[in-house]
């Protein structure tokens, strides 16, 4: 018998795909120097790391990117 993994999103959809750094960056259409940030601030889309290397699934940049779009603006 196997272990199950109990992260909130460990029954990801097949055919989801993982994205570089780079490739996530191409996707969002922002600098690579931008991601870095946003990932240190804690306030970018949702990542994870393999060994030293950053991925991000493309489900989690969809889905942070609309709560970006769904979230109130700051007017002044």
């Amino acid at each position: 018998m196997t272990a199950q993994p109990t992260t909130p999103n460990a029954h990801r959809n097949p055919g989801d795909e993982m994205l570089t750094l780079q490739e996530a960056c191409a996707y969002l259409r922002v600098p690579e120097g931008t991601l870095r940030y946003w990932r240190h601030l804690g306030s970018g889309p949702r990542s994870f790391k393999i060994g030293r290397h950053v991925r991000y699934w493309r489900a989690d940049l969809v889905l942070w990117l609309t709560e970006q779009t769904n979230r109130p603006q700051d007017r002044a």
